[in-house]
């Protein structure tokens, strides 16, 4: 099975694609969609919406996992997070490709069995569960990445 993973924001949206196969986890395709500041905020949801479509095409994944807004310490990104986000869930719909949803909690607690883990924690776990020394540099990717492989440990 293959499980897209999408860590959702409107400068950089994250995604990671694990394919589960008897009980393994291999990484797939993994990077960003990364939006220029300088555009209107229509242009820059219409670019996570096109770019998006084309990840989908091109690896056609069975579901998708994407992180839900829980908890923002910066209230003026939390609103073009969200925008973000229905963005994402509506190219899923539009692939008709079901979409779970997890808190950055949910996916902590499954990674590392401690709900407030740092993130060097989970990184490690990433590391551990697709069985590399080597993950991507950008935050957001291997967020999705996690997000992917929580999902993949709760089917």
């Amino acid at each position: 099975m293959k499980i897209l993973g999408i860590d959702p924001g409107m400068a950089i949206v994250g995604y990671g694609l694990i394919d589960t196969e008897n009980g393994n986890l291999m990484l797939c395709a993994s990077g960003s969609i990364q939006t220029d500041k300088n555009l209107s905020d229509s242009k820059r949801l219409l670019e996570i919406f096109n770019d998006l479509s084309e990840i989908i095409e091109k690896y056609k994944p069975d579901c998708a996992s994407v992180e839900n807004l829980f908890f923002f310490k910066n209230q003026k990104t939390v609103i073009p997070v969200a925008e973000a986000r229905g963005v994402i869930l509506t190219v899923l719909e539009k692939y008709n490709i079901p979409a779970y949803s997890y808190t950055p909690m949910e996916v902590k607690q499954v990674l590392t069995g401690y709900g407030r883990a740092e993130k060097k924690e989970v990184e490690q776990m990433v590391k551990i569960a697709l069985n590399t020394n080597e993950l991507p540099k950008l935050d957001d990717t291997v967020d999705a990445i996690a997000i992917a492989i929580c999902h993949s440990r709760n089917i």
